[in-house]
């Protein structure tokens, strides 16, 4: 797709804001630790050259706005020795891409995510020291039909989605021309940012920290990360997430200790994971695991503030054979993510921070692909990985001239990384998006599986 890049610029606080290093929490330091992009889309009509200048400047004046506010986004990150990494908070900017192209915007169908999205989604030069990078990137595309699009790419060491999308919604709050409706809370002192292990305190058992389990015969991963992916947004309408749920939770009654119906995630999740099982082809006694991520805010005691702004997600681990998940009923895959959730409590949280405070290296638990390791985390064939968007505020996304038409992930291109969003289509109709990234070899017997199993 032919993109003309118009103009690249540094934004900026557009007051003083406190400058100094910013102590970030374990949380923030394992697992992805790169950026992460989504991508909104919005109608015309925005042909006129004068609106399109005014939105461009709408944008940048208010994301300066924003940063004032949001400050440790215009910083920059550092290593500091054993794969730990500091932010430095130096008001040194954002960067704000503008770009223009001649398609049009009913030429995208139905807006899934492809390869022609790497011209609408900022790139994040990795061979520059991480010292230099910008941990917030945007792009703004106009389309010659009037139409925009609207991207975002952002470190994941600093924030996660539920922070992220804070940030962009009083970013949008402030275009609009009205005040913050939730302060971010910066201080990550609250995960012990910073703190020395106390090593007296016990430990729980983290599985989640283990190595992923390997393809049978295999002593690494490198060769299956080399396999080519593809990307596929699945759609599930509410009458088959309500089959599933029935399926998961009458099968799956002896199993369920709670009481409780399975809910959307659990069993879409369950479903997920038994057709990549299948799709992948697998020995029955071959060993797979799920990470389920996990939001502790309301978990902790007493919970986290609102508006904390950081990374309090953290990933646990479902493990089984996939023999047993294939042939089970689906409520034993259901169990399985389910007993893996209940798991985190105020006391789980802190002592995976305290575990992680002991290691004398953090790079083992960091996925860093993208920076040209292959060590690390990694949930592609045999394992898989499901994130929910089902909680967070994805949509109606407007900077003053209306909602988006369409908004999802932006490109992304790990073996088993999927996620569940709630459909765009209508926020409320209980249907739901599955956003899945397999290899190529596996993925059309995947999606056969994933409706022929739906009875």
């Amino acid at each position: 797709m032919a993109v003309s890049y118009k103009g690249s610029y540094t934004v900026k606080p557009v007051e003083p804001t406190w400058t100094g290093p910013l102590s970030l929490s374990e949380w923030d330091q394992i697992g992805t630790i790169t950026h992460v992009p989504t991508i909104y889309f919005y109608q015309p009509p925005f042909q006129n050259r004068l609106i399109r200048d005014t939105i461009i400047r709408t944008l940048k004046d208010s994301l300066s706005c924003a940063l004032v506010h949001f400050y440790p986004l215009a910083g920059r990150l550092r290593w500091i020795g054993q794969g730990r990494l500091e932010l430095v908070c130096n008001a040194a900017g954002v960067q704000f891409i503008e770009a223009e192209s001649q398609r049009k915007l009913d030429s995208f169908g139905d807006f899934s995510p492809s390869s022609e999205y790497e011209y609408l989604i900022p790139c994040v030069d990795y061979t520059v020291p991480i010292q230099e990078l910008p941990l917030l990137l945007v792009q703004v595309t106009m389309f010659q039909c009037g139409g925009i699009s609207l991207s975002f790419t952002i470190s994941h060491a600093v924030v996660d989605g539920q922070s992220a999308l804070h940030f962009i919604s009083e970013w949008a709050r402030i275009a609009r021309g009205e005040p913050l409706a939730v302060s971010p809370f910066l201080d990550r002192k609250l995960l012990r940012a910073g703190d020395a292990p106390a090593l007296s305190r016990p430990l729980l058992d983290h599985n989640e920290f283990n190595h992923p389990p390997l393809l049978i015969g295999q002593t690494n991963n490198i060769e299956e990360r080399k396999k080519k992916t593809t990307v596929a947004m699945i759609k599930l309408t509410k009458s088959q997430v309500d089959k599933l749920k029935n399926m998961a939770t009458n099968d799956g009654k002896s199993l369920n200790s709670t009481g409780r119906p399975y809910s959307r995630y659990e069993t879409v999740t369950a479903h997920i994971w038994r057709c990549a099982c299948k799709a992948r082809g697998h020995k029955p006694e071959q060993p797979t695991a799920l990470g389920v991520c996990v939001d502790s805010r309301s978990r902790m005691q007493p919970p986290l503030p609102p508006g904390y702004f950081g990374n309090a997600t953290l990933d646990v681990i479902a493990v089984s054979s996939s023999g047993e998940v294939i042939s089970r009923p689906l409520g034993y895959a259901a169990s399985k993510i389910r007993k893996a959730i209940m798991t985190v409590s105020d006391e789980y949280v802190r002592s995976g921070i305290e575990f992680l405070k002991r290691q004398p290296d953090l790079t083992k638990f960091q996925d860093l692909h993208a920076l040209g390791g292959d060590d690390g985390p990694f949930y592609g064939n045999p394992n898989i990985g499901v994130v929910s968007w089902l909680t967070l505020p994805m949509y109606g996304l407007d900077f003053g001239w209306g909602r988006e038409v369409y908004m999802g992930p932006g490109t992304h291109d790990f073996d088993g990384d999927s996620l569940i969003l709630p459909s765009h289509d209508d926020d409320d109709d209980g249907s739901l998006v599955v956003a899945l990234c397999l290899q190529v070899s596996h993925m059309e017997a995947f999606k056969n599986h994933f409706y022929q199993d739906i009875i």
